[in-house]
């Protein structure tokens, strides 16, 4: 059972990959998710259309380069979690989603990975759906 939750804790891909070798019936599924170069095919996806409004803003903001609402959007997201696939410090960037009725940041916030990858999380980084444009 450890063994599974770290395995779920590095991605599909290393669960798929472990299976592939314990049970060869999963083969097929492990090269299939080899060839699609996705480690982000563990996520739920959500389109930019299903995202509320206050995050499609801050996806516009993000594309415009700001303005942001908050002095800690752009900064370094650490991953800390180990939710996002494993990449080096300063691969990721936190932006603030405003909530509505809420005076401070919120639990909302949209993570962009340094090759464009977009994450939303509206818990404050217990779950990530990952975003489709």
């Amino acid at each position: 059972m450890e063994l599974l939750r770290r395995l779920v804790g590095r991605g599909a891909a290393a669960v798929i990959v472990a299976l592939a070798v314990a049970l060869p019936a999963a083969a097929p599924f492990a090269q299939a998710l080899a060839a699609s170069g996705s480690e982000a095919q563990g996520f739920v996806a959500v389109t930019f259309a299903e995202l509320p409004p206050e995050a499609q803003q801050t996806l516009r903001s993000i594309r415009e380069g700001g303005p942001y609402p908050h002095e800690r959007d752009g900064v370094v997201f650490g991953n800390i979690e180990r939710l996002l696939p494993s990449r080096g410090r300063g691969y990721y960037r936190e932006y603030t989603v405003m909530t509505p009725g809420v005076r401070h940041r919120g639990a909302r916030r949209i993570v962009e990975g340094r090759g464009g990858e977009l994450y939303y999380s509206e818990d404050h980084y217990r779950s990530f759906r990952r975003v489709i444009e």
